[in-house]
């Protein structure tokens, strides 16, 4: 039985006991790749396994176009696993559409074997459509946590002032409708999720916010001080910080993609991102500790942060990033990192707590 959008959650806040790691839900929506049945059910089984307490998966319509949505629920079913022992997130803005073309039409190259194509639906019936076909998708679960996926990219492709303009209203009418659910009872926190933290910071200065996702922009790699200002006033208004893609969609480890799109040698940008991934690779080596471990550490403590979300279709590396969660990693890995100018805040220096010499 499918439950519908007018169920009424229990009273809990979710996004108030959020773990130290969210899992992902990208690779069960053919990241890159089209994965197996087999190994995505495998992936959910080893979340729920390794998680202390309730386990919080973070997904979207985007994914896939609707795919990870529908796998994650399938998945959950074929586990028995209870719907209040899961919190789900789903970032809401992408629709599934019929597939009419040989391959789906947005984000072309990014989502591999997929039936169906997505188009972007910002506005308050728009986002509202997104809740019921997510629930849909999910099959007996329904996300305690929504917000508006995107809008960043929504916003960029406005034709002048007065249409940029406008598309806000549309990002503000969609706000309005996750409100509107809120107080209705069907969800419990509200967020944003986006690439653009400036984009983040408009939002957050016109609607009240529960939570936020920050992603490709809070990470060892890279960490402006402008962000690292906005994300100490969001947690000072108590909303919480979930930091993401801390890997830069795998390419700080070794991956061929930066920020979903390929890395290829030979233009200035390119080689300047292979030439500090491997001095990167090399200071990690020689302290004889992961590059995982490194993003991991830097992402959590980076100030405001609540949480981490982490996506692998890896199984064996799922419990593997849970502890490097909690592994401390010695004072003099940051302060040569910080020498070669692979990183330019110490926040490990400028907390005595977590420095370990």
């Amino acid at each position: 039985m499918i439950v519908r959008a007018e169920k009424v959650l229990p009273e809990n806040d979710a996004a108030g006991v959020l773990p130290p790691v969210i899992f992902g839900t990208s690779g069960l929506g053919n990241l890159f790749e089209a994965y197996g049945d087999e190994l995505k059910y495998a992936v959910v089984r080893e979340c729920l396994r390794v998680s202390n307490g309730r386990t919080f998966f973070d997904s979207a319509g985007k994914y896939g176009a609707g795919l990870a949505l529908e796998v994650l629920g399938k998945c959950l079913r074929q586990l028995q696993v209870p719907p209040e022992q899961v919190v789900i997130s789903n970032k809401l803005g992408w629709y599934r559409t019929p597939l009419k073309t040989t391959a789906p039409t947005f984000e072309p190259g990014v989502w591999k074997g997929l039936e169906y194509d997505a188009v972007q639906k910002i506005s308050y019936k728009g986002i509202l459509e997104c809740f019921e076909q997510g629930n849909e998708l999910l099959g007996g679960y329904i996300p305690q946590m929504v917000s508006v996926h995107d809008p960043d990219e929504y916003l960029a492709t406005a034709k002048s002032k007065l249409h940029e303009q406008q598309l806000y209203e549309d990002v503000l009418g969609a706000y309005k409708a996750l409100h509107d659910l809120k107080q209705r009872g069907k969800v419990q926190a509200i967020g944003v999720g986006a690439k653009d933290w400036k984009t983040i910071r408009r939002i957050a200065a016109d609607v009240p916010l529960d939570w936020v996702m920050i992603a490709n922009s809070m990470t060892i790699r890279q960490h402006p001080q402008a962000l690292l200002d906005l994300m100490v006033q969001l947690s000072g208004k108590g909303v919480k910080i979930i930091n993401a893609a801390l890997f830069h969609s795998g390419f700080l480890l070794g991956g061929d993609h930066y920020d979903y799109k390929p890395v290829i040698p030979g233009t200035a940008e390119h080689d300047a991102l292979y030439s500090w991934r491997t001095d990167f690779q090399a200071v990690c080596s020689s302290f004889g500790i992961t590059p995982a471990a490194a993003c991991i550490q830097f992402g959590l403590h980076a100030p405001g942060v609540t949480s981490i979300a982490l996506n692998t279709m890896d199984v064996k590396r799922i419990e593997e990033n849970m502890q490097y969660a909690t592994t401390e990693i010695a004072a003099p890995v940051w302060r040569m990192l910080q020498a070669k100018g692979l990183m330019q805040v110490n926040f490990f220096e400028q907390d005595a707590s977590i420095v370990r010499d």
